[in-house]
């Protein structure tokens, strides 16, 4: 189904903003809804990477975008598709050294504390000069939890 021009404008913010976390380290769905200007959309950045292309000749796509390095403010990993869906994403973020660990109701975590990314501005705008609104919070732990 073809997307808005807002939309696709918002699925390329996401999919910019996923593609500068480095690898090892994990972010919220939450946070990068706030690093691309919109802090109230934490679900729709979850439904972008769910809908991330698969075909590598597509500029963003599975290859290119470490979609697996966005996970719940909680640092859960999201169950979709469960259970292999999450443990895809399990093992590719294992790959790239984070540890992920099962919680006690079977989720699997990641610590935030120890492998975290959270900047107050993308890389990429902080190299052309943004600064971050004085009135951010740099606590993503009192976002509200989302999956996709």
């Amino acid at each position: 189904m073809p997307r808005t021009e807002e939309a696709q404008a918002f699925f390329t913010a996401v999919y910019t903003a996923v593609q500068q976390i480095p690898p090892g380290r994990v972010t919220s769905y939450a946070h990068i809804a706030k690093l691309i200007g919109t802090p109230q959309r934490p679900r729709q950045v979850g439904t972008s990477l769910k809908h991330l292309p698969t075909d590598p000749s597509l500029p963003y796509n599975h290859t290119n975008v470490p979609w697996q390095r966005v996970i719940s403010a909680k640092g859960i990993i999201s169950p979709r598709s469960y259970p292999a869906g999450s443990r895809n994403q399990a093992a590719a973020l294992e790959a790239e050294g984070v540890t992920v660990t099962t919680g006690p109701l079977g989720e699997l975590m990641v610590d935030l504390v120890e492998f975290g990314w959270f900047p107050r501005v993308l890389p990429s705008d902080a190299a052309m000069g943004v600064e971050p609104d004085d009135d951010e919070d740099d606590d993503d732990e009192d976002d509200e939890d989302e999956d996709e």
